[in-house]
């Protein structure tokens, strides 16, 4: 598996983590489900994941980007 399939992986194990946890103890576990859905958008706006940065150091191989068909039509210019 490629870093960004464990960064999805994580975020969604703790998006159902702390939905569990809002139910069994305190409704203030859902905050951790905001966090994790900004730090989603974040990732969107930014293309940056400080999960995915980290994976990588432990030797995780990186997802390589595929250029998109805008890039390759600019590219036969």
């Amino acid at each position: 598996m490629t870093t960004e399939r464990y960064v999805r992986l994580f975020a969604g194990l703790l998006v159902i983590v702390s939905l569990v946890l809002s139910q069994l103890h305190s409704r203030y576990w859902l905050l951790l489900t905001a966090f994790v859905g900004a730090a989603l958008f974040q990732s969107a706006v930014t293309r940056w994941r400080l999960m995915e940065d980290i994976l990588a150091r432990l030797g995780v191989k990186r997802s390589v980007d595929k250029p998109s068909a805008s890039r390759a039509d600019e590219k036969e210019d």
